[in-house]
């Protein structure tokens, strides 16, 4: 287990086997589960207990990601130590809560919340990819009432406030987005916010910023994923996220930018990349162009000489504009 702390920012990787390696499995159960997160684990199968994770805290806020062998996760009464909520999402598998008299069983893409404030069962039957998320009860009820009557029920993958979430939660990767405690303290804030309007609160303005940096991720990564498309345009990522062309306009302009901008800056940066990677196999520049976007050569040297004070081939080569080495 490897940790790094920078302030608030708290980052662990988990793995079982080197202890399983060593023969000390019984350990890492009971440190690791007993003592550190609160929970019996027990093994299901003949196949050895494997944990790999990777957990990211920030105020008030905790992720859990990672692999999980088939067990029993049993909470009993004497490990709770406090009463936040967790919402599980089964990212590959399936899983079974037993909490509070009820049961909920889900699959693929589906999430369940359980309260770690009373006792609860979960079964994973098969290996899974799972991700946990722990938030404040208290933040959490200053934005929805009734989380409480949510526990032990699922959440179908296409729910749209769960797409959001989970495509937001990925800015704990980013470490640019968390660079300061301001900016840690605001991701928090963010994810209460979307897990409220998840659990049913409505998109009130005291929740607005969880939502539209939400949605402003959701964008930037699929115009990322879709930067080869030289048509891509507003009408497109509007129609694919559900909102108004006005809407996507708007969150640019309050990130200090605009759509086209963007769009051009990252195809810039991509071109960039691989005329500067060694290990990317050597293609014509027209061809990296096209690749990345550019429809029009001419227009691609012009702005990336603009904004990299050097020509396509000058960057291939590493050389400045104005000398010495890139």
């Amino acid at each position: 287990m490897t940790a790094v702390d920078a302030e608030e920012l708290l980052q662990f990787r988990i793995s079982s086997e080197p202890l399983a390696a060593s023969g000390q499995l019984d350990a890492f159960i009971e440190v690791w589960g007993r003592k550190m997160m609160r929970l019996d684990i027990e093994p299901l199968g003949s196949q050895p207990l494997k944990i790999e994770a990777m957990l990211r805290s920030l105020p008030n806020f905790t992720m859990a990601s990672g692999l999980r062998s088939p067990m029993r996760v049993h909470r009993t009464p004497e490990l709770i130590d406090h009463d936040d909520l967790h919402l599980v999402v089964i990212a590959q598998g399936a899983g079974e809560l037993h909490q509070q008299g009820r049961v909920a069983t889900i699959g693929t893409g589906e999430a369940v919340l359980t309260d770690n404030g009373s006792p609860a069962i979960f079964v994973m039957p098969t290996h899974c990819h799972t991700i946990t998320y722990r938030f404040s009860r208290d933040l959490l009820q200053r934005r929805i009432g009734h989380v409480d009557d949510l526990v032990a029920r699922p959440f179908a993958r296409d729910h749209q406030a769960l797409r959001l979430l989970t495509g937001y939660a990925g800015v704990l990767g980013d470490q640019s987005a968390l660079a300061t405690a301001e900016l840690r303290r605001a991701v928090s804030d963010h994810m209460h916010d979307l897990a409220a309007l998840l659990f049913g609160a409505r998109a009130e303005p005291h929740l607005a910023d969880g939502l539209r940096a939400a949605r402003l991720k959701a964008m930037k990564d699929e115009i990322l994923r879709r930067l080869a498309q030289s048509s891509l345009s507003v009408d497109e990522i509007a129609r694919s996220q559900q909102i108004s062309e006005r809407y996507v306009r708007q969150l640019f302009a309050d990130d200090g930018t605009t759509f086209t901008d963007f769009v051009r800056d990252a195809r810039l940066a991509r071109a960039h990349r691989i005329l500067t990677d060694a290990t990317e196999p050597r293609r014509p520049i027209n061809a990296i162009a096209y690749e990345c976007g550019f429809s029009d050569l001419s227009y691609f040297n012009r702005v990336f000489r603009q904004r990299y004070d050097m020509t396509p081939t000058e960057a291939r080569g590493g050389v400045k504009r104005k000398g010495g080495p890139c």
